[in-house]
């Protein structure tokens, strides 16, 4: 342990030293039956901003698991009998792997995800069946006030009522006495965030409040009230601007699918009329 700890001194002090190393050997940390941990490494694995303490530690670590590991994978390597499934198994993985990232750079160069609005809405139009709701989505809105603000009789009439007159009101009061505002008549928000923000205790919220579209609750501090004046459950459709990104998402994979396999049909192709593919049957 006293030897590992001197390596690591040393390391350490040659952390701050700058220049290029002639010979490679110089930066030797540890060698294990042949195989060698350079001091390069070891700088390459150090976490960003790391402590002089904590250097220490995770450099001390570092070398024991990977000296450990080595000496694991001689063990492992001597024990199996036949390599020749298992190199076959790892040829198979390094050519996946190297076509995987040979066709993902493609795609970065040269499949753009931009698609036209049109293109967008004739796509969620022609599949809707894909487009389900997993979770309850409502339109409406929710105000949160301390127990001890003025009008509650005003804001309870308010906040059921949709008229231009009472929203102007209800805004107008929660500028200076709301908690919380939330206006989401003109979009579809996710009815578990809305009740994320107030002790809602029913068992099941989505059927209550599919069947109870004004609500008032409270607690020691304050009283919370939500008017829905939509509501799609589970099962219905999404709307079209709540499922928007995940149309976006589907036509690009689509696209790249359609790249990836038009590339491959031209490639066979080519290689045909070159007599690179010899069939013997």
């Amino acid at each position: 342990m006293r030897s590992v700890s001197l390596l690591l001194f040393f390391f350490l002090l040659c952390l701050s030293c700058d220049g290029k190393h002639g010979d490679r050997d110089k930066s030797l940390l540890v060698e294990v039956d042949g195989n060698y941990l350079y001091k390069e490494e070891l700088e390459a694995a150090l976490p960003v901003s790391i402590s002089k303490d904590d250097s220490l530690l995770f450099a001390e670590n570092y070398i024991r698991n990977w000296a450990e590991n080595v000496l694991l994978y001689d063990v492992a390597q001597a024990n199996i009998p036949d390599t020749k499934e298992l190199e076959r198994l790892v040829e198979n993985y390094r050519k996946t792997l190297i076509v995987h990232t040979y066709q993902q750079e493609l795609i970065k160069q040269r499949i753009s995800s931009e698609f036209s609005e049109h293109e967008l809405s004739n796509f969620y139009n022609e599949n809707k069946q894909l487009f389900v709701l997993d979770r309850p989505l409502i339109k409406g809105l929710f105000l949160k006030v301390p127990f001890d603000a003025p009008q509650l009789t005003d804001v309870r009439e308010w906040y059921k009522t949709e008229t231009q007159e009472a929203l102007e009101n209800l805004e107008k009061y929660s500028w200076q006495h709301a908690v919380t505002y939330d206006y989401f008549y003109d979009k579809w928000v996710l009815l578990s965030d809305v009740l994320g923000k107030m002790p809602f205790k029913e068992k099941s919220p989505d059927v209550y409040i599919k069947e109870n579209r004004n609500i008032e609750v409270k607690d020691d501090e304050f009283y919370y009230f939500l008017n829905v004046i939509e509501y799609l459950g589970i099962g219905d459709e999404k709307p079209y601007d709540f499922a928007r990104s995940s149309v976006l998402e589907m036509m690009t994979n689509l696209k790249k699918v359609d790249y990836i396999k038009s590339m491959k049909e031209d490639l066979y192709q080519q290689a045909l009329k070159k007599n690179k593919i010899k069939y013997n049957y």
